[in-house]
């Protein structure tokens, strides 16, 4: 049985070892490195340092104690009688002194003294363990925002690099790309700001983080935070459509029958809703209820245009609707926004006609515009497209000729008054 040789410890020796069990401690605590991962790091050291010193480390081990930082480094010899390779073989005299009971053929393990190496090969080690903490750092960090991936964090601004901005997060920083910020929204050095984790990648340099204030999911995201019942799940976000800056509209559903999934969202006077309006900048949001029927989702959708009827065609996924003259122009919405809204979030091509419209279409026929719709499906296309007078698909050049009002949300039935 090999035994390590003793020698008597100095005050200095123990000091030394405190100094680098309480620096161990800390790395794990600031950096979030694990104890061994440090302590695997320092015998990698301490074995390059001997390959560095010896030529060769093929057969030198180190054991290290997790709680003293105390190691033993030592070479595996074989005891031999003529010794041809001093680094590997052992006389059986040298023997006798790690191991009473060694005999011809053995293996005794020889204790190797640290302190001799030279300068090049301490200085080899000591890059080892850096180059290790630092693996380690990233990926700690990487491992920390994977976590966070598609959810929301708070930074702040630190810098603007071209056009896009680097937002810190604390022990990382992100990037918050051109096409990624919201139009006409200006941020400034030190701002705090919410973003949207899109992806955490391991790169060779460090984590990289992408993050967006456009997507979809951030309004999500911050509904969750803001709104109790959707963070329990008793509020459920079906479907969201977003033009970052501008408006969003958002489907909601309620899985209990006693709790109003808008009003729920909304919050009293407001304020719920109002908190996220804030938070973006004053981008309208437009929550509505979700419906399995097609028919009334759509008509939902088109909030806050009136709607007299929906017709939804289940095999070519289409939708015509038709609403009152003084309301197609807010049912299209202010250069079509509205209309190219519902359609992606409803994911139906819709067709918005007026009244007069309509009857002036060849084949119109009232009663069809009293269906009950039994046939309708959903529609998972994004693309609002209708027979060739509104397009929703691009930036319309259009203004409804029958429209008399405004195209604002606020427009009034005059006729009512």
């Amino acid at each position: 049985m090999a035994t390590r040789k003793k020698s008597g410890k100095s005050g200095k020796d123990e000091s030394q070892k405190n100094e680098l069990l309480e620096a161990i401690i800390l790395l794990e605590k600031e950096k979030s490195i694990s104890r061994d991962s440090l302590f695997d790091a320092i015998e990698n050291s301490l074995l390059t340092a001997c390959k560095n010193n010896f030529g060769r480390a093929e057969n030198i081990h180190c054991e290290m104690d997790r709680e003293t930082c105390e190691y033993f480094l030592y070479a595996e010899k074989t005891v031999v009688e003529n010794v041809e390779d001093d680094l590997t073989e052992i006389t059986l005299e040298d023997a006798a002194k790690y191991d009473a009971a060694a005999d011809y053929g053995s293996v005794v393990k020889v204790g190797l003294e640290s302190k001799e190496f030279g300068r090049i090969a301490t200085q080899n080690a000591k890059n080892v363990i850096l180059q290790k903490i630092r693996e380690e750092e990233k990926n700690a960090i990487f491992n920390e925002f994977a976590t966070k991936e598609h959810n929301i964090v708070t930074g702040t601004v630190q810098r603007f690099v071209g056009r896009n901005i680097s937002i810190n997060l604390g022990s990382a920083d992100a990037m918050l790309t051109e096409n990624e910020q919201v139009k006409g929204e200006v941020l400034k050095a030190n701002d705090r700001v919410k973003v949207y984790v899109l992806e955490v990648r391991n790169m060779t340099r460090g984590p990289k983080i992408l993050v967006s204030r456009t997507h979809p999911e951030f309004v999500r995201r911050l509904f969750e935070n803001e709104v109790t019942e959707v963070a329990d799940g008793i509020v459920e976000i079906k479907e969201i459509s977003r033009e970052a800056g501008s408006r969003t509209k958002m489907a909601v559903w309620s899985n209990n029958p006693d709790v109003d999934a808008v009003g729920a969202c909304v919050g009293m006077n407001g304020a719920r809703v109002n908190a996220i309006v804030e938070e973006l900048g004053g981008e309208k949001i437009d929550v509505i209820d979700w419906d399995e029927n097609p028919a009334i989702f759509i008509e939902n959708a088109l909030s806050p245009a009136k709607v007299v009827s929906v017709i939804v065609d289940g095999d070519e996924k289409t939708a015509k609707v038709v609403v009152p003259d003084y309301q197609l122009s807010l049912a299209i919405g202010k250069e079509g926004q509205n209309a190219r809204l519902a359609a992606r979030l409803t994911g139906y091509k819709i067709d918005i006609k007026s009244e007069t419209q309509a009857k002036d279409a060849p084949g119109f026929r009232m009663e069809d515009y009293l269906d009950d719709g039994d046939d309708e499906e959903y529609y998972d296309e994004e693309e609002v497209v209708d027979d060739g007078e509104f397009d929703y698909t691009s930036e319309p050049e259009y203004l409804a000729d029958d429209a008399d009002t405004e195209t604002d949300e606020e427009t009034v039935d005059d006729s009512e008054e």
